[in-house]
């Protein structure tokens, strides 16, 4: 009779076989994509490969990512979040990886928690949520109110309780993500993408992570407390009214690279680092 196999086996045993990357979306990052990307890298589970995109900022982002050695894919304007977030996602299932952490530029992610959710579940197919305590953290009063707010209209939508639809800290299963058919572009990419995937019947695991709050002064974010949690809301009303409800949202094909926005989809430039230890890359 076979000995039996202990479930931590299991975990270690999928990871084996599940190719995983991380993608940080980085927009006037200059102070701290360096420093996010060196530590990104430090983390065995990713194998050196981290996709930093650089979404048209005028500063040095692109530079000190590049010199901190990530891989740059860079927009020649700033299109938004959930932009950067889809160029970093098709550009990583095309150089053949499943599985993609994503981590903010802001350093309030410490990378290292990406192994949190790299081994919260065996399934390479499930989408794993990185799950803050605000309070704790000593994160603003208005960044606490606006998440609180983002949690209960999407909860309510979707019809189960989230205890954080705005943290930037995921593992997404990278086939399953582009094939739901995400249409934002900024800050609701993310709570679509959770619209979406409870309506297509995708695994959803929670996992508790640390976050780091620096400072005021110090801080960097380009998230308005006021403005941005309004568009989410915006965003998920109208998906639903697109779809008829949660039921009937559609997982649409994986979108080409060539048949998504074409003129600012050309001018994407990706600037690959030729170490062995990066992944084969191809046009994005």
């Amino acid at each position: 009779m076979p000995a039996a196999v202990h479930p931590g086996h299991t975990v270690v045993i999928a990871l084996c076989f599940m190719r995983i990357c991380a993608i940080i979306p980085a927009y006037q990052a200059e102070r701290n994509v360096g420093d996010v990307t060196r530590e990104a890298l430090r983390v065995d589970e990713l194998a050196g490969a981290v996709f930093v995109v650089d979404d048209g900022s005028s500063d040095r982002t692109a530079e000190l990512a590049r010199a901190a050695g990530a891989t740059v894919l860079s927009h020649p304007e700033n299109l938004g979040k959930g932009a950067a977030l889809r160029t970093g996602m098709e550009f990583a299932l095309a150089s053949g990886f499943d599985v993609a952490v994503t981590i903010d530029a802001d350093g309030q992610h410490p990378p290292d928690e990406a192994r949190r959710l790299v081994e919260a579940d065996a399934d390479p197919e499930a989408l794993v949520l990185g799950i803050r305590d605000l309070a704790s953290a000593g994160a603003p009063r208005p960044n606490q109110i606006s998440n609180r707010i983002s949690n209960f209209f999407l909860s309510l939508f979707v019809g189960r309780p989230f205890a954080d639809t705005q943290c930037g800290l995921r593992r997404y299963p990278l086939r399953q993500t582009l094939s739901l058919g995400a249409r934002d572009e900024g800050y609701a990419f993310e709570a679509e993408i959770l619209l979406r995937a409870v309506a297509a019947g995708v695994r959803i695991v929670e996992v508790p992570i640390r976050v780091i709050y620096p400072p005021e002064d110090e801080r960097l974010t380009h998230f308005d407390s006021v403005r941005d949690p309004a568009r989410i809301v915006r965003r998920v009303v109208t998906t639903l009214a697109l779809t008829r409800g949660l039921r009937h949202v559609p997982a649409a094909p994986t979108p080409s690279p060539s048949a998504r926005r074409p003129a600012a989809a050309s001018a994407i430039v990706a600037e690959i680092d030729p170490r062995p230890s990066q992944p084969t890359t191809a046009s994005p």
